[in-house]
């Protein structure tokens, strides 16, 4: 019954033992995939088979989850199912306690193997395996300890997070989304609203700043000046159902400092913006003016928005002023080191 060349079987003649001459096979039959449930599929194999005997030996299997005769007729034989076929799923559970056993580690060993591994991977893969795994992964003690290692600390330390896995990404992504801050590349990054007098200009820094880093500043002239940039947070990696649901804190700053020599008036707009661009809430403070004779001290203007709910898809960040003596050249507010970041609540 083992056939050497490639052939098929005539079963026409159902009930019968007879065996047929082998039949020429097509081309699409030569590269048909057997599937289960198809006569093909039931063929036994070469070890199935002796060639010594002419009647087939039907070796002991699992038994077939279809019900079908036995494919070469033969009456008194149970139907067998292709070797390598799964018999059945069945009862799932005490296959996975037995899997959780064989990936069952220390937790020390598990902490401490989860605090070398990438921070994503440990959330998107280890915390997947079992539900040891799951629970040392979801653990306040591990991202506790991975804020510790990192350098992540707060800045008060009576403000606990309340959730230590998201205070350590948001720590981790936390930066400034305002590009160029400090003209350091000229006015790449703004967009010019307003350009009066004699237009903006960048110029060094006037009196030391509190950041050693900062050397240049924007300067306004006598008709009011103003600059803006849109932050579009999905871009910067804040997807919408995370801004929706942990409504994470947006700490916004900048500093100005005016000139001892002219008098100046300073003004800045923050806004929160949904999909349409219509604004969830907005910062705007009242202008802030000085007099001719002002110390030339820099001044931070600082806001946080909190429990601002859901919607809030960009940040418009607008500046800008004037000097309030109207001389010719550039007397007016000085800016600089702007900044917008996504914060931890416990870090604000």
């Amino acid at each position: 019954m083992y056939q050497k060349n490639k052939g098929d079987f005539d079963t026409s003649s159902c009930g019968s033992s007879t065996i047929r001459s082998p039949i020429s096979t097509s081309s699409h039959q030569k590269d048909r995939v057997d599937t289960l449930g198809s006569n093909s599929a039931f063929i036994p194999t070469i070890n199935a088979i002796s060639s010594q005997d002419p009647q087939p030996t039907v070796v002991p299997s699992m038994s077939n989850p279809y019900s079908r005769s036995h494919p070469y007729g033969l009456t008194g034989h149970k139907t067998q199912t292709r070797p390598g076929v799964i018999r059945y799923i069945g009862d799932a559970r005490g296959r996975h306690k037995r899997d959780e056993q064989s990936l069952s580690v220390p937790l020390e060993i598990l902490e401490e193997l989860f605090l070398n591994l990438p921070p994503d991977q440990v959330v998107r893969v280890c915390r997947l395996v079992c539900r040891q795994w799951k629970g040392v992964a979801d653990s306040e003690a591990l991202w506790r300890e991975r804020c510790r290692r990192e350098g992540y600390h707060l800045h008060e330390a009576s403000r606990t997070p309340t959730d230590w896995r998201r205070f350590y990404f948001l720590c981790m992504k936390r930066r400034n989304l305002i590009q160029n801050p400090r003209a350091e590349e000229g006015f790449q990054g703004w967009q010019i609203l307003a350009n009066g007098g004699d237009k903006w200009k960048i110029e060094g820094v006037c009196a030391p700043h509190p950041n050693k880093g900062v050397q240049k500043n924007f300067v306004t002239s006598y008709i009011m000046c103003w600059k803006s940039q849109l932050i579009d947070l999905e871009k910067e990696g804040y997807s919408p159902s995370f801004m929706d649901h942990f409504q994470p804190d947006i700490r916004i700053s900048d500093w100005y400092a005016p000139r001892r020599d002219c008098g100046s008036q300073y003004e800045i707009r923050v806004k929160l913006l949904n999909q349409v661009m219509k604004p969830v809430q907005t910062f705007a403070p009242d202008t802030v003016y000085f007099q001719c004779g002002s110390d030339q001290k820099w001044h931070q203007m600082a806001h946080v928005f909190q429990n601002y709910g859901p919607g809030v898809r960009y940040i418009r960040f607008t500046h800008g002023g004037k000097d309030i003596q109207f001389w010719a050249g550039w007397y007016g507010i000085r800016l600089t080191d702007s900044s917008v970041e996504i914060c931890p609540a416990a870090d604000t």
